[in-house]
């Protein structure tokens, strides 16, 4: 059988709902398309399913690396593909679950022609005040300019480097990306108002669960990928005693919904993934919405 997808932005319930199809199913494992929950060291920042939370089932991508160690979209997808093959081996079903835009797609539509990042180059950029990038970016390419979230500094440099590196605009790399098929993906969906309050009680558990200690304990030498884990700099703000705990928590929660909306927004480019709404359905309820 085909891989199957279940997505959707932070907090809206996924890992449950993976876990409870591959329940279903009888023969199934999990894979991670999380770009962080991959850090061994960082299960409770990461909300990765704890081992009870997996009920049994085999989970892959999950606390395997170090976060000395770099990750990047296509590695992980690399990594991903090797665990489908094997599993469809085995006779059973794979089941990606995850959020993190770029890592899903590249699984399900195979990884772009694009040419990879460069450090030097990236380090280079990144040094740049955000203006100046943009302006680069519109100069080397205005049409993909246009097309680029300009108040995003992260994205505005990754197409500048390619840009840069690959001699070509943007449209190009875009243009001869030819997408593998892909299994049935499902997108989770709520209510703006009701995802806000998950996510508010995730980011309270978080820090109840031992997350401010968590990242107290990691090592100095953090890899660029695993220093972007969403609350980090929040949490190392807390330890420097900048913030009080209620204000690490209101904090949190905020950085926890603006990636959720962003995540929404890459979603609804996504009309591969059927859209399931989770509104305060239980599991068996959005389980029993998925066809395929």
């Amino acid at each position: 059988m085909s891989p199957i997808f279940i997505l959707g932005p932070t907090g809206c319930g996924k890992s449950a709902v993976a876990v409870a199809l591959a329940q279903r199913l009888g023969n199934a494992e999990i894979i991670s398309a999380d770009a962080y929950q991959v850090y061994r060291a960082m299960p409770v920042l990461t909300a990765a399913p704890t081992a009870g939370e997996q009920c049994g089932i085999p989970h892959h991508l999950i606390g395997t690396m170090e976060v000395s160690e770099n990750n990047d979209a296509a590695t992980h997808a690399r990594r991903a593909q090797a665990c489908i093959d094997a599993i469809l081996a085995r006779g059973a079903t794979p089941i990606i679950t995850g959020g993190s835009g770029l890592y899903v797609k590249f699984i399900s539509h195979g990884i772009s022609p694009a040419p990879p990042g460069d450090p030097a180059l990236r380090a280079e950029l990144e040094a740049l005040p955000a203006a100046e990038a943009v302006r680069r970016l519109q100069e080397a390419d205005p049409e993909g300019a246009a097309a680029t979230n300009l108040q995003n500094p992260r994205y505005v440099i990754r197409n500048l480097e390619i840009v840069l590196l690959g001699g070509k605009p943007l449209s190009y790399w875009r243009n001869n990306w030819q997408p593998q098929a892909c299994g049935p993906g499902f997108c989770l969906t709520r209510e703006v108002p009701e995802l806000d309050a998950r996510i508010a009680a995730r980011a309270a558990r978080m820090l109840a669960d031992g997350a401010i200690d968590e990242v107290a304990a990691l090592p100095p030498d953090l890899s660029p990928t695993a220093e972007k884990t969403l609350g980090l700099a929040l949490i190392r703000d807390h330890l420097a005693g900048n913030t009080s705990r209620a204000e690490l928590t209101a904090a949190l929660a905020l950085a926890t919904r603006q990636y959720a909306k962003r995540q929404r927004t890459w979603l609804r480019r996504e009309p591969w993934a059927t859209s399931i709404p989770c509104n305060s359905a239980s599991v068996e309820k959005i389980l029993s919405q998925l066809a395929f």
